[in-house]
């Protein structure tokens, strides 16, 4: 796919410095890692992290998204888990670079309105930032569970003009073909794979497949441990990631009937983007 490696290329990512990297390995991470967990969860509480907070009541979920694209905390302990954890770092650096990549393949399609199908939407961040951005118009259906995710997504949707061209349904993405009978230009499943099991990708990517035209894109994220701090996740905020290459991404994307695969990275080397291409 030419020309993809050069869509981030004036991308203002957020990276640590050299120094804040040699603290982070040294002191942070053994500290988040190996301290006992119940000390930590005690700090977090005691100090009154969102974060943590919104972990516990929901792991993964689309509350500490918000928070962590914001980056804006008031407490302490969420100042140093938010603006300088490299999760939360990394994972503003995957909406710039997601929200950019799907802006782009927007519009590269054929048609208009071109037709986004969102899978695992979450707060709708990244849809509503591309839509933003590109130049085509784009009309955006957002699938989740948790129809609270929903509510904030309109929310935010409405406030950038956009409330009008966004439709949510509260639904399992295995079964599109009961809520979805129209045609899909573009997919987008960021931010949910580490959560899935690989016949759960494989499925939802088969059921979306159906919806899509030969050549359509469909953009989901792969996720690194170079992040450094998958023991504190799974001990502290009972966040349980799974970690995929790009390659083995790609490989499940085989198997549900996709191929033409091209990826970028952000720079701390935590998440690619991947795109890949329903086949004939």
């Amino acid at each position: 796919m030419s020309g993809v490696d050069d869509w981030a290329r004036d991308i203002k990512f957020e990276t640590p410095s050299s120094l804040a990297r040699l603290v982070k390995q040294v002191l942070v991470n053994p500290f988040a890692n190996y301290a006992p967990a119940g000390l930590i969860r005690w700090i977090l509480k005691a100090t009154g992290s969102e974060l943590a907070a919104a972990n516990w009541a929901d792991p993964g979920g689309w509350r500490s998204m918000v928070i962590s694209y914001d980056g804006q905390c008031h407490q302490w302990s969420d100042k140093v888990l938010v603006g300088s954890g490299t999760i939360p770092m990394a994972l503003r650096n995957r909406r710039l670079l997601a929200g950019r990549v799907l802006a782009r393949v927007i519009d590269e399609c054929p048609s208009e309105p071109v037709e986004v199908l969102c899978i695992g939407a979450g707060p709708g961040r990244i849809i509503i930032d591309a839509m933003l951005q590109a130049e085509k118009r784009a009309r955006a259906t957002l699938v989740d569970l948790n129809s609270d995710a929903h509510h904030h997504a309109h929310r935010l949707a409405r406030s950038c003009g956009l409330g009008a061209s966004i439709r949510f349904i509260t639904a399992d993405a295995r079964h599109l073909d009961r809520y979805l009978d129209g045609r899909v230009d573009v997919v987008k499943m960021i931010g949910i794979c580490e959560y899935l099991q690989d016949e759960q990708i494989v499925s939802i990517a088969k059921a979306a497949g159906v919806l899509m035209p030969a050549g359509a894109p469909f953009l989901l994220n792969s996720l690194s441990k170079r992040h450094g701090t998958d023991r504190f996740f799974r001990r502290v905020f009972g966040l349980h990631m799974i970690h995929r290459s790009v390659d083995e991404l790609c490989r499940l994307m085989t198997a549900a009937g996709f191929g033409d695969f091209a990826s970028l990275s952000e720079p701390l080397g935590v998440y690619d983007i991947i795109l890949a291409r329903k086949q004939g």
